[in-house]
């Protein structure tokens, strides 16, 4: 696994390991991960990008809907890409 693959990895492995933590503090929204820390929760994944990439460059966190279950596990890995 590449180094940005592996950080972005590591971040969604910190969603795991804290999932019922969060959800009790953030259920329902959409939550960005980075430097295994919650630096902002959204309503929209849009918001969350649009909002994290005001200060932070795309591929160095990831959005995670935060809600209960194994079922809700998704892994965002956003990329450098320019949507026009």
């Amino acid at each position: 696994m590449s180094g940005d693959n592996a950080r972005l990895a590591e971040q969604f492995d910190f969603y795991l390991e804290n999932q019922e933590k969060l959800v009790k503090q953030h259920g329902g929204k959409y939550i960005v991960i980075k430097d295994r820390a919650v630096i902002g929760a959204y309503d929209s994944e849009a918001e969350a990008i649009s909002k994290t990439t005001q200060k932070h460059e795309l591929g160095t966190f990831i959005v995670q809907k935060c809600e209960a279950g194994d079922d809700a596990y998704t892994e965002v890995f956003h990329s450098r890409v320019a949507f026009i």
